[in-house]
């Protein structure tokens, strides 16, 4: 062995408990891959991968507390802050890398465009912004005493547009044997933490709800991907029934704001609905789970004839639980720019492994393999819609695979002026609709 015999030395395929409390969510203990971790045999590699994934991670911290840990006796208060130390060292390290996208560097590769014809410069066309407010479908101004910062309103033909692409990609999923999952929004912060989102310090992207009583944090969640994910935490998957296919409709909750102009309106919001994709398999499965969900994303806006890109993600744009991720931006011409509306990764067993999902193949157990995927995401694919099937008479077109889920209405138009909010400082008034 590459270690000395001591507390936290580990045999093949067992694991370094994570010392957490436990008190009030019975959440199984993370299990790191310390066989390969703690090799100094593979720092150089490790810490290659840390600098390509945005240097997130001390995999030198990590062995060196572990040195400690395996030195002279220690007293059981110190060793346990040790281990506490290194474990939460330990969850900070990334994912490995997929290794046909560490030659990318900082720039994603595109793998195929999809309907170039589709691609709007002919004219001149609006904002989505300025689209909703000529047919008055949406409002987002003047609600920072009511609703908060980047808050929004859909309104008429705009919140039935949003409800038929969620049906859309509802059916679509179910047509591939995905079980439809509600779940919750509100979830503690190391279900959050084991998908790979940083719920500490002043600059993350996770709304955390006050603690009471010493109890763990409670927070919104980002996105179903990790509701989906701990609804499986701890539980042991026969072989044979994987992969299992799980889909949710849920509000997603971002604490992330930009000062971007092309990010402005709805573009970038605190809070949106999206049909995520979620799936728990065979370690020897992911790869190929990851290619259907791909394939699932393009077929999804390939049908609704918007033009777009699908993109092989590089290590930096990786975050820290992803594998391999592809992404997909379309085309938008109010903006003349592309914007991302979808993305899937392969996870491996970076989740897995935090959350106790394993897999029983006879009498033998191993962590289960994870892929999430966006099936739609409500505001940057009603920009996509907008932007591209406007019409010169403020009128838009409406998707041929949609009109079944709006009475069969092919365009969508102007709607009656709605009366403006009047707001105070201090009271909203009972009559302001």
């Amino acid at each position: 062995m590459f270690l000395p015999k001591c507390v936290a030395t580990v045999r093949p395929g067992s694991c370094i408990i994570r010392h957490m409390s436990q008190r009030h969510f019975n959440l199984p203990p993370a299990c790191f891959d310390t066989d390969y971790l703690l090799n100094p045999a593979n720092r150089q590699a490790i810490e290659a991968n840390i600098q390509h994934r945005k240097g997130i991670g001390d995999i030198q911290l990590v062995q060196r507390i572990n040195e400690q840990l395996c030195a002279a006796p220690q007293s059981e208060s110190e060793r346990g802050t040790l281990q506490a130390q290194l474990d939460a060292e330990l969850a900070k390290l990334p994912n490995r890398t997929h290794p046909a996208v560490v030659g990318y560097r900082t720039e994603p590769r595109i793998i195929e465009r999809y309907n170039e014809h589709a691609k709007r410069t002919d004219r001149k066309y609006f904002q989505f912004g300025d689209i909703c407010k000529r047919m008055n479908l949406y409002r987002m101004e003047n609600l920072g005493n009511f609703t908060g910062h980047r808050s929004y309103y859909l309104t008429d033909e705009l919140a039935e547009l949003e409800h038929a692409l969620i049906c859309y990609a509802v059916d679509s999923l179910r047509q591939r044997n995905f079980q439809l999952v509600t779940v919750p929004d509100v979830l503690p912060g190391r279900i959050i933490e084991s998908c790979g989102m940083s719920v500490h310090g002043e600059r993350n992207q996770v709304y955390k709800l006050h603690g009471r009583d010493g109890r763990e944090p409670l927070c919104l969640s980002g996105t179903s991907e990790m509701a989906l994910a701990g609804y499986l935490a701890g539980r042991v998957l026969p072989a044979d029934r994987l992969p299992q296919k799980l889909m949710a409709v849920s509000r997603c909750y971002r604490a992330e704001t930009s000062a971007l102009q092309e990010e402005k309106g709805i573009y970038r919001v605190h809070q949106f609905t999206k049909v995520e994709m979620f799936a728990v398999c065979q370690p020897g499965q992911s790869a190929t789970v990851l290619e259907e969900f791909r394939a699932i994303e393009v077929q999804l806006f390939d049908q609704l004839g918007l033009h777009f890109l699908l993109l092989d993600m590089p290590p930096c744009e990786l975050g820290a639980p992803a594998y391999r991720k592809y992404d997909i931006e379309a085309w938008m011409p109010g903006r003349a720019m592309y914007g991302e509306i979808s993305s899937c990764s392969d996870c491996t067993d970076y989740q897995a492994r935090r959350l106790g999902i394993r897999v029983r193949t006879g009498q033998e157990e191993t962590f289960a393999h994870t892929v999430n995927g966006t099936a739609c995401a409500i505001p940057r694919m009603l920009i996509a819609l907008l932007e591209n099937f406007q019409n010169e008479d403020y009128t838009i077109t409406v998707p041929e695979v949609l009109r079944r889920y709006m009475g069969g209405k092919q365009l969508l138009r102007r709607r009656k002026v709605l009366p403006e909010l009047k707001l105070t400082k201090r009271l909203v008034q009972e009559d302001t609709f």
